[in-house]
């Protein structure tokens, strides 16, 4: 299995939107500078990410982004879905049921349950993160410096 490098971003910007004082926005494009992505696919990530309800859009010249739910309220597994969707990871073809000679009604599905498991135990890992705890994780001493580097980044690109 392997994510899109959008999931990775969005948590990341959803994580300096955590940063912003309330009323604040961040314009998307200091964000993708920021994040080093190009500007074009960065918006298409913040606006599935608006679909979703997890950010929310202020347009204008003083326009930008903020968080649209409180940070204990965003999992991992919401922004995951924002960027990659409802998909399963695994699509079966049933070659074990071929090799064995097996009818659609004698299906052996030994493949499908260990896949179904294995996506059923990663769903819920994501599920239990959120991006509160993600910034707390995040404050820990041994990134203090360049947490309050990107604070001050922020304060500085942010629109009131």
């Amino acid at each position: 299995m392997q994510m899109k490098k959008g999931v990775e971003q969005s948590i990341s910007a959803i994580l300096i939107l955590n940063l912003l004082p309330d009323k604040a926005v961040l314009p998307g494009e200091a964000i993708s500078e920021q994040l080093g992505t190009s500007v074009t696919y960065f918006r298409k990530l913040l606006r599935k990410l608006v679909c979703a309800d997890l950010i929310m859009s202020v347009p204008g010249i003083k326009g930008g982004f903020r968080l649209n739910k409180k940070p204990e309220d965003i999992r991992i597994y919401d922004i995951y879905l924002a960027i990659e969707g409802q998909q399963s990871h695994f699509a079966p073809s049933d070659v074990l049921d071929d090799v064995l000679n097996l009818k659609e009604k004698d299906s052996c599905r030994l493949i499908t349950e260990i896949m179904d498991e294995a996506e059923t135990a990663w769903q819920s890992v994501l599920k239990n993160k959120t991006i509160a705890k993600l910034s707390e994780e995040l404050q820990q001493v041994q990134f203090a410096k360049e947490v309050e580097m990107l604070q001050q980044w922020v304060k500085e690109k942010m629109v009131l």
